[in-house]
Parts: C-alpha cells; structure tokens; sequence
C-alpha cells in the first residue's frame, strides 16, 4: 500500500508530527522520525542501531538538521520543536508530499528547488543511508547543509547535559561506540560542538521526560548550480565497511517482493501487514535463533507476545522456518513446564512470570504443523509439551495448578502472571488470581492438541482426552452464565470474576473449544454490544463502574487504565475469527467489508504499522507502541482465514 501525506497534512507543527514511518533492519535495531522529518520522541531517530540483538539498542543520530539556502535566502527542510525558546524549525511548510510505500521519501518544491529525500536501512547491519537528489531552476546557487545531532545512549534514555564527541574523518566515537559518517558530498568538523534542547511533546503526554539534549560534531554540505540535477548519499553506520544506498534500496525492494511471494496472500491490506510483520523478527544474539520483538519503540521480546504473534507474523506469511527457529528457542529454555516470558541478558536468568505463553507454545506447534505437516519437529516438541501438561496439573510457580475440577489456577500475592499483567506498586489495576478464563481455554486447548499429537508420537492418548472432558465440563458449568449469555473473566470469589471483558473471546476462537453452537454465538454477539469498536477491543465494559475511558498522562494513570476499558488491537484477531466461527463462511464478506477500517489506523500513527492501543471511549489516536506485533500478527490471521479457509 502507498500512503500518501500532503500540505494538508503539514498545516502545522502539530499535524506534522502525528504520522510517521518505521524502518527496522533484522536486528532489533530501527530508524523512525515523522512525516515532518522531526522527532517529538525520545525514542527515535536517524540510526536507533541494536548493539547487541535484538535489545540492546543506543540511539546513535537521533535527527537531522537541514538547512536549504538559495541565494541569499534560508529556509529549513527539517522540522523540531525546541525547549529553550529556539524557534521550531519549519520544514513542514516546505514539503510538498510525504510518502510511504516500503520505504519513506519527501518531496520539497521551494522557489524552483526540487529536493526529494529517501532513507533506507541495510538488513543485519547497523547502518541507515539517507539518500537526496537536488534540481535546482532557481535561478541562483544552493546549497544543502547537513548536521546529524547524535545522542549515543540507550534509546530510552535522555541526554542531559553535553558529552564530548571524538571526530576523526569522518569517525565519531563516544562512551564505547563509533559512528562512520560517509556521503559523496563535502563533509566537516565543526568549529565547535552544537548542542540543543530538543523538545519532546509525544512523550510529555504520557509522563514521560518533556525535553532532552543532542549533539553534533560535523555536517555536510553539497552545492547545486543553477539548472544542475544532483544525487548524493549520507550515510551512518556502525560499521567500518562503506555500503551504497541505491544498492541497498534494491536489496529492500526484492526483499519485499520475496515476502510478499512466501505468504501468498491478495489482499493489498494483507499484503502490507506482511511487510509490517517482518518488523519484527529479528535475530537474538544469546540465544543464536530468532525472535520477534512486542513492540516498537518501547518493547523487547517477550514469550506471551511472541506466542501470540508468531502464528500471525511467521506462519500466515510462509515464514514457516523462523517460527521452527523461534519455537526451538523456547522449548529449550522450559522450565518446570513454563517458558521465558523475558529472555536473559548478559549474565542475567530468563523470567518465567507467565501462565499462558507455555500453553500458547503448544497452539503454536499446532499451528505450524497444520500448515507444514511436519510431523518430525511434534515429535522433537514432544516431551517439552509433556513436561508444560505434567507442571501445570502438578503444580509449578507462581502458584500455577489444576484444581480438582481440571480448570487451572494461577497468580498469587503481588504476581500478574496473564497478559493483563500491570502492577502499580504495590496496587493490582487488573486483579486476576484464581481461574481466568482464557487460560483455561488455553488449557483445554492443549490437552486437546496433545491428544491429536498422540497419533504422530504413539504415545496413549486416553489421559489427555479423558482430562479434556473433565475440563470441559468443569468450564462450562463455572464459566458460562446463562442469565447473562457471557463467560466469567476469573474464577476467584470476588466481584472481578463477572465484569465483562474481552479475554472471553478465546474461548471461542481456539482451534479446539468448549462451549455449544448457541453459547459461542451468545458470547460473541456480547462481546460484540460492550467491547468492540471498528480500532480493537475494549478491555472492560464501559457500563463497569471501574471502567477507564481515557488513557495517558503519567505513568500511574495509565497503568490503572492499561487494561481497564482501553481499547486493544490484537484481541480484534480473535474476534474476527470467532464472528467467522460461529457465522458460517458467508459471514466473510461482512468481516472483510468491516477490515476497511484498518486502512485508516494503518495511515495514522506509525505508516503501514499497527499500534497497540486506543482509548476506550473515542478510539482514534494511537497509544503505546506506534507499531505492534501481534496486533500485525493476528490481523494476518484474519485474512489468511477469509483468503484460504
């Protein structure tokens, strides 16, 4: 998809900095500024490289500065907000057309001037090459000034008070790393080092730090004659070996047309979530496999997300051997039947707080061997799943195991061990102990798929099966009210275990499930009335008292609104999938007609990504991650569905 942004989109500095792009480069490592060529982020940059993959990133250029003079006039083609009283630089007034189809390009048409401007990152490398060409029928000479303003800090952090820059030729080197600056136009050392207090006002809305500083040591200048076209590179990289952009635009571009093969898939929507996908798969250094990454710019890879978004983002797309290599990770990091939940870095020990991604692990096996018939890794999967069903019957951490009906239990004490996992202090927003509901959908699930696996790795499958039914009814006579036509959330004995949300919906669209025709259709059509929205999913019923319509301010109020009415993007997937379900094949052309809604949320925000959350009462602004993984991910599900189920 091309998604295009004009002079209507850049009447002021405020619409400049709402929409923007996203590059990422295998690693973990990205490029990302708005369609103003700002940045009103902490978090992004020119060159956000992963100094060790996929989570270790520092942000190397954070923006640019580019000054256009022609004759004796000045003008920027950059655009920032400053929090000293500098004036904001104004390049949006000066685009002509911002535009975004797999990679970004600006157009600027100014008093006979032509500048177009493309970025592109090299795969498996820390490298991001900015690529500009000049027509210049002004009538007078120009010239472009370049200063790259550098940062060299972990790509959450600020920069607060300035920091000595090493400038060698083109080579800066500062706190243990080195940047190489390269370009076919005139590069310089300054006359000394420029600092700025850039303003941050995308991150002053969430709590976070409102301003921070940058640095530059260098800059770049290329002169264009009157009626003289001219194309140049500026590259930075981490990396000593110099690479050309043009080069690597055509490596992207049969990268892309190579992924778009692998899936298969039609739909021009489709077709660009395939390419968001690749975003986040990335290569993990410790573990010598891949992974996928929750989300940019704020998230690493987690074992809950990566279950939920690999089904999605690996196997709708064709990219069956990155989801073996990935699966192969987590079941060699098991653990007392649970998987990591949060990998090791360095010296320190995986996290295994989570219930459901061990059961999920299961469904992803599943998943890839529906679609492979690869028989051989179920069996290599094998005794890791043994052990996840032996623990959670058993008993294993965080107070995770069956009860005497069958149903799981998890969570005890300060734990949050399901997806709705915040924890503001020592306040649980989302209190959850006892039995949630899609953890035992989850459950049944997989004792369901263990029992179907049994034929592959002749083992006797009458334990798994005779379990399942106990679940199963079990499930049905304590989660499903009649009265209500919707499932419980939780089972714990408190007024939390009826209010009405979103997890419910799993129950319904798992490859194996529990409810009746009339009871899956009821919960659908609930969900339905009080969660959906065209954006996502409502988290809690906007008729429950502790019902949070609004998400953002500081950290605090957003925790205690993250999964209390917020609306969420990837449990839509589900939704879709269950309406399908329960509506018959007939009921795709309605579900496709109702996808037209992502066009939008794909154009605003993060171009061509999905983001993680909206607010409950009036979703239309991105919130959190600007890009998403299993919100990609589960989307993808859905069109695989319509497309070829």
């Amino acid at each position: 998809m091309r998604f295009v942004y004009g002079k209507q989109d850049m009447r002021t500095l405020t619409r400049a900095q709402e929409n923007g792009f996203m590059l990422t480069n295998g690693l973990g490592g990205y490029a990302s500024v708005m369609a103003g060529f700002g940045v009103p982020r902490c978090d992004q940059g020119i060159l956000v490289a992963a100094v060790k993959a996929p989570n270790v990133r520092i942000n190397m250029v954070h923006r640019l500065m580019e000054k256009l003079t022609i004759g004796d006039k000045e003008l920027f083609l950059s655009t920032q907000e400053f929090a000293d009283g500098t004036p904001a630089e104004d390049g949006h007034r000066h685009i002509a057309c911002f535009e975004y189809e797999t990679l970004p390009c600006w157009t600027y048409d100014v008093w006979g001037v032509r500048v177009v401007r493309r970025c592109v990152m090299q795969q498996e490398k820390n490298t991001t090459v900015v690529l500009y060409s000049i027509e210049n029928n002004s009538g007078k000479d120009v010239s472009l000034d370049i200063t790259p303003f550098l940062k060299f800090v972990p790509r959450e952090n600020i920069v607060e008070a300035e920091k000595k820059f090493a400038y060698n030729r083109g080579a800066i080197s500062a706190d243990g790393y080195t940047l190489y600056v390269r370009t076919g136009a005139k590069l310089e050392k300054l006359k000394k080092p420029l600092w700025q207090w850039l303003a941050y006002p995308e991150d002053a809305k969430d709590g976070r730090p409102e301003k921070g500083m940058a640095g530059a040591v260098c800059h770049v200048i290329r002169t264009v004659a009157h009626g003289e076209k001219v194309e140049f590179e500026v590259s930075f990289s981490m990396d000593s070996k110099k690479v050309s952009g043009e080069y690597l635009v055509k490596l992207h571009n049969a990268r892309c047309k190579k992924l778009l093969k692998a899936a298969g898939l039609k739909d021009a929507m489709a077709r660009q979530l395939v390419l968001a996908a690749d975003a986040y798969i990335a290569r993990r250094d410790s573990t010598n496999g891949k992974t996928i990454l929750a989300g940019y710019p704020l998230f690493s890879d987690w074992g809950r997300d990566t279950m939920i978004s690999l089904p999605g983002c690996c196997l709708s797309t064709g990219r069956f051997e990155d989801a073996k290599s990935i699966l192969r990770t987590f079941l060699a990091y098991e653990r007392n039947g649970l998987v990591p939940n949060l990998f090791p870095e360095g010296e320190c020990q995986p996290m295994y707080n989570t219930v459901d991604a061990a059961l999920l692990l299961v469904d992803a096996v599943w998943q890839y061997y529906t679609r492979t018939n690869d028989a051989e890794f179920v069996k290599e999967a094998w005794l890791v799943m043994e052990s996840i069903i032996t623990n959670y019957k058993n008993g294993t951490d965080h107070s995770i195991s069956m009860d005497t009906d069958g149903l799981i239990r998890a969570g005890g004490g300060l734990d949050q061990v399901t997806w709705m996992d915040v924890r503001v202090n020592d306040i649980l927003p989302t209190p959850r102990h006892g039995k949630p509901v899609e953890i035992n959908a989850y459950w049944y699930n997989a004792l369901k798929i263990m029992e179907t696996f049994c034929a592959i790795t002749g083992c006797d499958a009458s334990f798994y099966g005779e379990l399942a039914e106990k679940v199963k009814d079990s499930f049905v006579k304590t989660f499903y009210m009649a009265d209500k036509g919707y499932l419980k959330d939780v089972i714990s004995g408190t007024y939390n275990d009826e209010q009405l949300r979103c997890n419910q919906i799993w129950a319904v669209s798992m490859p194996f499930t529990m409810l009746n025709e009339e009871q899956e259709r009821s919960v659908v059509d609930t969900v339905r009335r009080h969660l959906y929205t065209p954006c996502g999913l409502r988290t809690l019923s906007p008729e429950d008292p502790e019902y949070h319509p609004n998400y953002g301010g500081d950290m605090v109020s957003r925790d205690m609104a993250y999964h209390q009415g917020t609306t969420w993007v990837f449990p839509m997937g589900a939704y879709y999938l269950a309406y399908l379900k329960v509506n018959g094949k007939e009921a795709a052309g309605y579900v496709r007609s109702q996808l037209d809604a992502l066009e939008p949320m794909l154009r605003e925000g993060c171009a061509g990504q999905l983001p993680e959350i909206y607010e409950g009462d009036f979703p239309t602004e991105s919130k959190g991650c600007f890009g998403q993984a299993w919100s990609v991910g589960e989307m993808l599900r859905v069109f695989e569905a319509i497309e070829k189920n």
